[in-house]
């Protein structure tokens, strides 16, 4: 599984008309899963999320993880981040898992954050999503698991 995250001062996403997942301070996560990835690489993927230490201790250094800050997670499934653009001007999406194999992954990666005590919003899988985030930092970091 891959992830790209993004420590955020605010983040939500909107299906239509409609907030169907909104956070405060903490990290937006956009994830896709490709072939061969199973629940055990969503559990690694959720704890490397949740102890990544990409926010400020007491003195400024990033030391400390969105389970120390209290921060919340919003997670937004992206098959995209498995284009290939190799090859062309058209990215290829071969590597990204078929949605029936990458949705239980990423509802499999959102039960392991809530196991582990992360506050998890979510975006609408298959849906076209609107995304809005306030990046602080910036900070975006792009984690295999």
């Amino acid at each position: 599984m891959r992830a790209l995250l993004q420590r955020v001062r605010r983040a939500s996403v909107r299906v239509e008309d409609e907030v169907v997942g909104a956070i405060e301070s903490g990290l937006c996560v956009f994830v896709a899963a490709t072939h061969g990835d199973d629940e055990a690489a969503a559990r690694r993927l959720a704890d490397k999320t949740w102890n990544l230490r990409v926010f400020p201790d007491a003195d400024g250094a990033m030391n400390e993880p969105v389970a120390a800050v209290g921060g919340e997670i919003l997670v937004v499934s992206q098959f995209t981040l498995y284009g290939d653009t190799r090859k062309g001007r058209r990215p290829s999406w071969v590597a990204a898992a078929p949605p029936e194999t990458a949705e239980p992954l990423v509802d499999a990666y959102v039960s392991a954050l809530n196991a582990l005590g992360a506050t998890v919003a979510t975006g609408r899988f298959r849906a076209t999503m609107a995304v809005e985030l306030v990046n602080d930092g910036p900070v975006t970091v792009l984690v295999e698991g």
